[in-house]
C-alpha cells in the first residue's frame, strides 16, 4: 500500500476513515472564516437553510479587513450584518484594525493537522502550518459554520522541493512567483502543491506563509508545508505550543508528479500585467515608471517583510510622483514595527502608513488606481480591474523590490542597493 501525503491523512483523520486522492468524503471542519465581503451572503445562505447559530463559536470567525474601516455606507451596513450575525450566535467577530484574516488566523487560530476552510481563495495560508486550508463558495461556509463539515474531493498531490541556494535580493515571493510562472496559473488546478526539499529548513515561517498564500494563483486547492522546528517555535512565540504536532508525508507517498526547483537560477522576480505567471526577472525588464508602490496583504505585510523594506528606504526618499503605501498584515506586527522604529522610517520616507487591513488590494478600499496609472504591489493578483480600475496596470514583485522601486521610481532591481 502506497504512503499517503500530507493532504491525504489529514483528510483521512477528519473523516473517520483511510482515504486516497480522487475520493470524496464528508468531514470534519476545525475552523469556518469568512471576511466582510463574503460573510454577509454566508450568513445570509445559513439563515435560508433555516439555520440559526454556529457549530463551533470560538472556531467561526468573522473577519472585517477588506474595507476596514468601511469607506462606504453600503459596506458599513455589511458590517452591521456580520457584527449581529455574530453577536446573537456567539461566533467571533475580528473587528477593524485588528488585521488580514489570513494573518490572525496563523498568529491565533490555525494549527498542524487542521482542516481550515474560509469563504476566500488564500485561505491556503494557513498550510504554512501544516493545516489542510482551503478556500470555498459561501454556500459551503455557511454549512461549515452550522455543522462544522463539509465535503471535500481528496486532491492529487505535486511535490515541490525547492533545492539549491537562495541569492542575494531573492525572497520567498520570488520563488513563488518563479513556480507559477514555470507550471501557469492553471497547472495544479484542484491539486495540493505540497512544498519540501533541501531549502526546507531554512525557509522561516514568514517565507512558508507567502509561499503557501499563492498557491491558489497556480489553481491549487492548498499549499501545505509539513510541520517541523520552524512551525514548532513559531507556535511558541504565539504561545500556542500546545497545538504543534509533527505532519508530514509518508515514505513513499503517490505524488501526481514532483517538481523540483533549482533556486540558484532564479533571480528577483516580477509578475507583469494581467496575470501572476507572466513573470520576468527584474533585470529583463525596460525602465517600467509607477505611480504607487504597495508593500502589505496577507501575501508580504509581515514583520520581516517591513524590516527589508524599511532597510532599503533608510534615510532615503520616495521618488517625486510616487505614492508608497504601507500596510501591516495584523495589530499585532503593526506594534511591533512600531516598537523596532520601523514605521518611523517609512513615515520619513514619505511613505503613508495605514491600519491593519486588506487596503486596496481587492480594489473597495484607500489607493484605488486612477487611469492608466501603474502599481508595484506585494499582493498576490495583479489580475485586470483588481485594484479598483481597469485601465490600471499591476506588477507584483517582493517587498524589497517594491521599496527599491518607490525610491528609484521605476520598477528596480533590489540587488543594486542589497549588500
Amino acid at each position: 500500500m502506497a504512503g499517503k501525503t500530507i493532504s491525504e491523512k489529514i483528510i483521512s483523520e477528519h473523516a473517520g476513515k483511510e482515504l486516497s486522492a480522487g475520493d470524496i468524503a464528508v468531514v470534519d471542519v476545525d475552523i469556518v472564516m469568512s471576511q466582510d465581503g463574503t460573510g454577509p451572503l454566508a450568513v445570509s445562505q445559513l439563515k435560508k437553510m433555516g439555520f440559526c447559530g454556529v457549530k463551533n463559536k470560538k472556531q467561526s470567525i468573522f473577519f472585517i479587513d477588506h474595507a476596514s474601516p468601511s469607506p462606504r455606507k453600503e459596506l458599513s451596513n455589511s458590517h452591521m450584518v456580520l457584527r449581529d450575525f455574530a453577536s446573537q450566535s456567539g461566533a467571533v467577530i475580528s473587528e477593524v484594525g485588528k488585521g488580514v484574516c489570513h494573518q490572525i488566523l496563523v498568529e491565533s487560530y490555525a494549527c498542524p493537522g487542521n482542516i481550515v476552510i474560509g469563504g476566500d481563495s488564500h485561505t491556503c495560508t494557513s498550510g504554512a502550518l501544516g493545516a489542510f486550508a482551503t478556500g470555498m463558495g459561501s454556500t459551503d461556509i455557511a454549512v461549515g459554520y452550522a455543522l462544522a463539515k463539509t465535503w471535500l474531493m481528496v486532491p492529487q498531490t505535486i511535490k515541490i522541493n525547492f533545492n539549491g541556494n537562495i541569492n542575494k535580493g531573492v525572497f520567498a515571493k520570488d520563488l513563488i512567483i518563479y513556480l507559477i510562472a514555470k507550471i501557469t496559473s492553471d497547472g495544479a488546478t484542484y491539486r495540493a502543491l505540497e512544498f519540501g526539499g533541501e531549502l526546507l529548513d531554512k525557509l522561516t515561517i514568514d517565507d512558508r506563509f507567502t509561499i503557501s498564500n499563492m498557491a491558489v494563483e497556480a489553481g491549487a486547492k492548498t499549499g501545505i508545508f509539513p510541520s517541523d522546528k520552524v512551525t514548532m517555535e513559531y507556535l511558541k512565540s504565539q504561545g500556542r505550543s500546545n497545538c504543534f504536532r509533527e505532519i508530514y508525508a509518508d515514505e513513499g507517498a503517490d505524488y501526481e508528479r514532483v517538481i523540483d526547483i533549482n533556486c540558484s537560477v532564479i533571480e528577483p522576480m516580477v509578475s507583469q500585467p494581467h496575470t501572476v505567471d507572466n513573470a520576468l526577472p527584474v533585470s529583463a525588464l525596460e525602465n517600467i515608471k509607477v505611480d504607487q508602490v504597495f508593500i502589505g496583504t496577507c501575501t508580504n505585510g509581515r514583520l520581516s517583510d517591513l524590516r527589508i523594506a524599511a532597510s532599503i528606504l533608510k534615510g532615503k526618499k520616495v521618488a517625486n510622483g510616487v505614492r508608497l503605501i504601507v500596510i501591516p498584515a495584523s495589530m499585532d506586527i503593526y506594534i511591533k514595527a512600531i516598537k523596532e522604529g520601523i514605521i518611523e522610517t517609512f513615515v520619513e520616507s514619505g511613505a503613508v502608513v495605514l491600519a491593519p487591513g486588506c487596503g486596496p488590494c481587492v480594489g473597495i478600499h484607500q489607493g484605488i488606481l486612477g487611469d492608466g496609472e501603474v502599481c508595484l504591489s506585494t499582493q498576490n493578483r495583479n489580475f485586470k480591474g483588481r485594484m479598483g480600475n481597469p485601465d490600471s496596470f499591476i506588477y507584483l514583485s517582493s517587498p524589497a523590490t517594491a521599496a527599491w522601486s518607490s525610491v528609484k521610481g521605476y520598477i528596480a532591481d533590489p540587488r543594486e542597493v542589497l549588500v
